[in-house]
């Protein structure tokens, strides 16, 4: 991932999907003139541009696991409101019930207030107003006491619908936002770029770092000694090089970092969260030691970057905006730790 800054601590902030265009590795077009600086401030504009990059990804885990947290408020309220229909029949049913029992009640001489009551009011209504009163015993008070029961439950799944769509405007609103935030930042970088003569840009893009310069993303196959799960996740990421990285990206044509780790994963039968931060807490921590190939290596503070380490000292993993799905060194960037799911 080049040179990048010590990191700082960041807090952990999808019903949107990405297109291929929020997926795309290309930068965006610029914004604003950048002026060409003097050779000797081309490391300073190549900090920044790494500290642009780095902080992109960063939001674009913060984005992911947003989208994550969207996508099951939507599942959620559609069950809410699929339990809300079944309910709302079943006291419809439970009308046409009572209704039977009056036509009853009256041809033997009259319908008992209660009834009455039932079916001349909304269901709300009356059982707002019967539950102040004393059934009757019989057919129907047992008709009307599943009434208000379900009455209940109707009331009580109305609220938790509506408090699931309330959360879910509130964080697709948050989605976008997160979304503008890395579209600008990227959108920064490339103006930043775009203002240097192509040599000087050369440099900037350039990987100085001397672990880094020893990256591959030439396709490749896995030939070291791992079966079975391990093989297979190793042989999908391995498959996947050379692709690019794509903020927000699951694959099959772009990947980000956490989405190239739950895609080689689920290669191998194994499921993993959509975000960093949670594939984090998704098996065993493991010392640096003591990795081997097929384990999780999470890089920065914050944890919002991660690969899957393949032996030898070496990481499979997507970088960021503008390079290729590549094996570098793991102390190419500040590392913090292993899972094994």
């Amino acid at each position: 991932m080049g040179t990048h800054r010590r990191p700082r601590p960041a807090g952990r902030t999808r019903t949107a999907v990405l297109g291929a265009a929020a997926g795309a590795a290309v930068l965006l077009p610029s914004t604003a003139a950048w002026a060409e600086p003097a050779t000797g401030n081309l490391d300073q504009v190549k900090a920044k541009v790494d500290n642009l990059y780095e902080d992109a990804e960063a939001a674009t885990e913060q984005y992911n696991k947003m989208d994550e947290q969207a996508r099951q408020l939507q599942d959620q309220a559609g069950k809410l409101q699929e339990r809300l229909a079944d309910q709302q029949g079943k006291i419809l049913q439970l009308q046409d019930t009572l209704g039977a029992l009056a036509a009853e009640q009256y041809r033997s001489g009259g319908i008992d207030p209660s009834v009455q009551l039932m079916l001349s009011s909304s269901p709300d209504d009356y059982l707002r107003q019967a539950g102040l009163q004393d059934l009757a015993g019989g057919q129907q008070t047992e008709a009307l006491r599943s009434a208000l029961r379900l009455q209940q439950s109707i009331d009580q799944q109305r609220t938790e619908t509506s408090a699931k769509l309330a959360e879910l405007e509130q964080t697709r609103t948050a989605l976008s936002a997160k979304k503008t935030e890395v579209k600008a930042k990227l959108a920064e970088a490339s103006n930043v770029l775009n203002g240097l003569k192509a040599a000087d840009r050369a440099r900037v893009l350039a990987d100085n770092d001397p672990a880094a310069s020893r990256s591959s993303s030439r396709p490749q196959s896995y030939t070291g000694p791992a079966t079975g799960q391990v093989k297979a996740i190793l042989d999908f990421a391995y498959a996947q090089l050379g692709k690019p990285y794509g903020w927000g990206a699951t694959g099959p044509n772009a990947f980000d970092c956490s989405g190239l780790t739950q895609a080689a994963f689920r290669a191998g039968g194994v499921g993993l969260p959509r975000v960093s931060q949670d594939q984090w807490n998704a098996g065993k921590r493991i010392a640096k030691s003591d990795i081997q190939p097929g384990d999780l290596l999470f890089y920065y503070n914050d944890l919002h970057h991660v690969g899957i380490y393949i032996g030898n000292g070496k990481l499979l993993h997507a970088p960021r905006t503008g390079k290729n799905i590549e094996i570098v060194p793991i102390d190419v960037m500040p590392y913090m730790g292993a899972v094994r799911p």
